[in-house]
């Protein structure tokens, strides 16, 4: 995008809701007295320093982000909410938080887009045949009820804001996979599939990848689960025997914690398939590692960004936080994130800040016209590209599950390391 449109779109921002609290550039806050500390918890994924300096530069305020593994940062925001003002990961986190009562109520009239966010986390589809998917879809844990429950009646609080969002799979590297495979259509069975053994990674998240590794079970004709979205103690049993017995045969290269860790486990060919974040498939695409984000057979699995205030935040601190909630919303953010495959909840108001190419490419699923680049300024898509599983609502209406909190949460941890320790 040339610097003209760049300017135009700069102006737009101002002239928005963050108008009325920005002056020449500069919010109140940092007239006359200390700009207020906004400290951000949570993963690799949208805790990036281009964003904390765009929305430092814009707002006015100061923000501190700390990311870490999704476990690690999971367990210390719901143990300890002063540790943070506003947290920032995936729809599974939030009966965890809340139950914990680490987050509070977000007011909606405080919330400048609150009428464009799409009907994704609203209603559960995009359009009326989409599959709602199971486990916890965004719209049922997302209004905070009377009675102090989440659910999907709106109320004019919610638990979380809705922001950014993807569809997740797995990623193979084109270069080194087994050709059997390649002439196969994908499947989450590649995962458990023995042409690949010692050479699969998988995310180390008991919320996510125990989803991954069920889909693949299921997949390979291994096992049946009734409802993969709240899979019962003796499916669990029989799916993680499986997967123990796998790991004693050497099967699993390993298993990662941070996106940058997933993208050298596949650089350095530790890994030809893997659990994959879509910013890890676009660095590996730049730095000319041939991998593809696969669109399984069986469907996707699901995630939604969650933007979480802390039941400890108050005063200047819980005003900037707003500020902060408002402007990934604001157009620039949302395009920002559309550079390494990821949705904004409100995608209209961030197309004027990207190239028709890119709109095209990303969201309407079209081959690119063009190469286009990666946040890190690489080119991460060839032009004549597609992407795999088509549109943003094509690949939305196809979630097998989302990630999810089940009922059988803590007998999940006690396996999952049971697993990574056998």
């Amino acid at each position: 995008m040339d610097n003209a449109a760049l300017s135009s779109g700069r102006r737009k921002f101002l002239k928005g809701a963050l108008a009325s609290t920005l002056t020449a550039g500069v919010a109140p806050f940092a007239i006359g007295r200390e700009k207020p500390l906004v400290r951000v918890m949570g993963t690799h994924v949208t805790l990036q320093e281009a964003l904390r300096q765009r929305a430092m530069e814009d707002l006015g305020i100061r923000l501190e982000f700390e990311p870490g593994g999704s476990a690690a940062v999971l367990q210390k925001a719901s143990m300890n909410p002063q540790s943070f003002d506003l947290y920032e990961q995936w729809s599974n986190s939030i009966n965890v938080l809340w139950q914990a009562k680490a987050i509070a109520p977000i007011e909606v009239n405080r919330l400048t887009y609150w009428d464009e966010i799409n009907a994704l986390t609203k209603t559960g589809r995009l359009q009326p045949q989409a599959r709602l998917g199971a486990g916890d879809a965004p719209y049922k844990i997302l209004n905070v009820q009377q009675n102090g429950t989440l659910g999907s009646q709106p109320t004019g609080q919610i638990s979380f804001l809705p922001y950014v969002h993807n569809v997740d799979s797995f990623g193979y590297n084109r270069r080194l996979i087994d050709e059997g495979l390649m002439s196969e259509q994908e499947s989450w069975g590649w995962l458990l599939d023995s042409r690949v053994s010692g050479k699969v990674a998988i995310v180390n998240d008991p919320t996510i990848g125990l989803f991954d590794l069920a889909l693949a079970a299921e997949a390979k004709g291994l096992m049946r689960f009734g409802d993969i979205g709240a899979i019962t103690k003796p499916e669990m049993d029989e799916l993680f025997g499986i997967l123990i017995e796998l790991k004693q045969l050497g099967h699993f290269a390993g298993f990662w914690t941070s996106v940058p860790e997933s993208v050298q486990f596949m650089q350095n060919g530790r890994s030809v398939v893997e659990s994959m974040f879509s910013p890890a498939v676009s660095a590996l695409n730049g730095n000319n590692i041939p991998v593809t984000f696969a669109a399984p057979k069986e469907g996707y699995r699901g995630w939604h960004g969650v933007m979480c205030l802390s039941s400890a935040t108050a005063g200047r601190q819980k005003d900037a936080a707003y500020e902060y909630m408002n402007w990934w919303l604001s157009g620039w953010p949302g395009a920002f994130i559309a550079r390494q495959g990821y949705y904004i909840s409100n995608p209209e108001r961030s197309a004027s800040y990207l190239s028709d190419a890119e709109w095209d490419y990303w969201y309407r699923g079209k081959p690119a016209a063009t190469d286009l680049k990666g946040t890190d300024g690489r080119i991460s898509v060839k032009q004549g590209q597609q992407r795999t599983g088509g549109s943003y609502t094509d690949r939305f209406s196809n979630v097998a599950v989302w990630n999810t909190v089940m009922p059988t949460y803590e007998y999940s941890l006690q396996k999952w390391y049971e697993f990574l320790t056998s």
